[in-house]
C-alpha cells in the first residue's frame, strides 16, 4: 500500500508543472485570439476616441532634395499624375514612415490599448497627410459612433469598403495599416476624428488597429 501512495504522489510531482505549463500556453493563445495582444484588440471596444492633439510629433530628419520645384514629384506618383478629388495628394511614402509598435507585441500601426489609449492620434491639425479640399463632400456619417454601435465590414477593399449600407474609404496614408484586414467579417466601429476634417476612425475590434476613413455616402 505504501509503495501504490508513493508512486502516485511520484506521478502527481511529475505532471503538475506538465499541467501548469500547458495551461500557460493556453492562455498566451487565447490572449491572440481574434487578432491582437492580449493588451491590443481581441474584441475590445474603446468607451470612446482619441482626444485632439496638443502638437505634431517631432519628424525626423531627412536627406535634403537637391532637385529644383518644378521636377519634384511625390513619390510613388508620375509627374503629370493628378490628385483625385476630394482625397490627399499621395499615399505615404516609404521614407515617411513612424513606429506605432510601442510595446514589443504591439501592431507597427496607430492602434488602441484596453484602458483606451489612443496611439498614434498625435499629428494634429496641420497634417498635410489628411488634407481634404472638399471636406464632407459626400455628407456626414448618419450613422452610431463608439462602444454600442459595431458593425461588421461587408466587402471591398480599402479604397472603398461597406457595411450596412454605408460606404467608406481608407486614406491612402493609411494604407498599410489595413493590410491584414477581413474586408468580408471584421468588426469597426466608427469614431470622430477630433484634428481631422472629413475624416473618421474606423477601429477594428479584431486587429486592436484603426485607420482614417472618408464617408462616400450610402451603398
Amino acid at each position: 500500500m505504501k509503495i501504490v501512495i508513493g508512486s502516485l504522489a511520484l506521478l502527481l510531482a511529475f505532471a503538475a508543472p506538465a499541467f501548469t505549463q500547458e495551461r500557460g500556453g493556453q492562455a498566451q493563445r487565447g490572449g491572440q485570439q481574434g487578432g491582437g495582444s492580449r493588451d491590443v484588440g481581441g474584441g475590445h471596444v474603446p468607451s470612446h476616441g482619441p482626444p485632439p492633439a496638443r502638437s505634431a510629433p517631432p519628424r525626423e530628419n531627412r536627406a535634403p532634395d537637391n532637385r529644383s520645384a518644378e521636377n519634384r514629384a511625390p513619390q510613388g506618383r508620375p509627374p503629370d499624375a493628378r490628385p483625385q478629388e476630394g482625397r490627399p495628394q499621395e499615399a505615404r511614402p516609404q521614407e515617411d514612415r513612424r513606429s506605432f509598435r510601442d510595446q514589443p507585441n504591439h501592431p507597427e500601426a496607430p492602434h488602441v490599448h484596453h484602458d483606451d489609449t489612443w496611439v498614434g492620434h498625435d499629428s494634429g491639425r496641420g497634417d498635410e497627410h489628411y488634407h481634404l479640399d472638399h471636406p464632407w463632400e459626400h455628407g456626414r456619417f448618419p450613422g452610431g459612433f463608439g462602444r454600442g454601435h459595431e458593425y461588421r465590414l461587408g466587402g471591398g477593399d480599402r479604397d472603398r469598403f461597406w457595411f450596412n449600407n454605408f460606404y467608406f474609404g481608407v486614406a491612402p496614408y493609411d494604407y498599410d495599416y489595413v493590410n491584414d484586414w477581413d474586408w468580408s467579417n471584421d468588426p469597426i466601429v466608427i469614431y470622430e476624428d477630433p484634428d481631422h476634417p472629413g475624416w473618421y476612425l474606423a477601429y477594428n475590434a479584431r486587429t486592436g488597429t484603426y485607420v482614417h476613413v472618408t464617408y462616400l455616402g450610402p451603398r
